[in-house]
């Protein structure tokens, strides 16, 4: 298993327990636009607890005889939570009134709003998510410990971990995604482990970054990332580049392996060769898995987080980018080991 370095390792942690109930963990999926009004998709705007999206995906299907392939989302969410989110249904003449009614009745959770749009929502279609997270259990202090904790979040960022959940149990679904390249198959659970595959190096990636001190800088080399668009370019003139590192306007970004990554250069490109070396995997057996690969940024900000003290103990308050871990926040927090989801996006 990945060790995973923490930017307030220093930092006492409040201890705890997450996800005793799910009103304890309540995420909210903040859209990326608004549906037009018109269209023959349906936009459900849904609330619902003690549900995975697959879950609800396919009672949809059920509810209204389509395949699950016509109902679209932009991102999973946690089982165990309070989740908010948009699906998309290929309805071309249902009443509006009349599909709420029946998800309610049929499906179960709150339906907040149904709008119609011109395109299925697609994954990725979002901003990010907003997180209410309570901490029960916590140490003596905790409200104390925490605020120090923010402070050095604010001014350090987050390294954008996916995190062990992300890997499957002891990393066995990273091992079996590795396997995959070797001997490609198809379907949507060999695509699942070749992520997660993907994702446990990329995490070895900016673990090793982090421990040889270049977690808050870029280098020479560097596929960097605009944190206002996601623009990707290379880093030519690192002084030049840290300038704008230290405005929050850009940030390294690490390797998604696949046959189309936009490769680094110089040291960092080295870097990369060598960790992919250790999977005894290539460039053109990643092309015959079809595994195109991506650059994933390595560090995000976190500067609105609110703490509120508790009956039960701390709860935070916080919003991340699409893509973006709430585990790893906790983990900051809590310092202790730390397991979300079944399906966190």
């Amino acid at each position: 298993m990945i060790d995973l370095p923490l930017v307030t390792g220093a930092l006492a942690g409040i201890g705890g327990r997450i996800k005793s109930e799910a009103a304890h963990f309540v995420v909210e999926e903040i859209p990326l636009y608004a549906a037009s009004g018109e269209g023959e998709h349906v936009y459900v705007r849904h609330r619902r607890a003690d549900r995975t999206t697959r879950e609800l995906v396919l009672a949809l299907a059920r509810a209204f005889g389509l395949d699950p392939r016509d109902i679209g989302y932009a991102g999973m969410k946690d089982k165990r939570a309070i989740a908010t989110q948009t699906f998309s249904l290929q309805l071309h003449h249902a009443e509006l009134a009349d599909v709420a009614r029946r998800i309610e009745s049929e499906v179960g959770g709150e339906v907040l709003d149904v709008q119609r749009h011109l395109n299925k929502l697609r994954r990725g279609h979002l901003i990010g998510n907003r997180f209410v997270v309570t901490v029960d259990a916590t140490l003596v202090g905790a409200h104390e410990r925490a605020l120090q904790i923010a402070a050095e979040i604010r001014q350090r960022g987050m390294p954008n971990f996916f995190g062990p959940q992300r890997y499957g149990e002891d990393g066995r679904n990273a091992e079996r995604g590795r396997a995959l390249i070797a001997r490609p198959k198809r379907g949507w659970l060999a695509e699942l482990h070749m992520s997660a595959w993907q994702s446990s190096l990329f995490d070895r990636w900016l673990a090793e970054r982090m421990q040889r001190g270049d977690f808050e800088r870029v280098l020479a080399g560097d596929v960097a990332k605009k944190l206002d668009n996601g623009a990707l370019f290379d880093v030519v003139d690192a002084v030049q580049e840290n300038e704008r590192v230290a405005r929050r306007e850009i940030t390294h970004s690490g390797p998604m392996f696949g046959s189309k990554m936009r490769a680094a250069s110089g040291i960092p490109a080295e870097l990369e060769a060598a960790l992919l070396a250790t999977q005894a995997v290539t460039v053109p057996m990643l092309a015959k898995a079809r595994l195109e690969g991506t650059r994933r940024a390595g560090r995000i900000f976190v500067d609105d987080i609110v703490l509120e003290p508790v009956e039960a103990g701390l709860r935070l308050s916080f919003q991340l980018p699409k893509g973006s871990y709430a585990t790893n926040v906790l983990r900051e927090f809590m310092k202790t080991s730390v397991s979300l989801a079944e399906d966190e996006d």
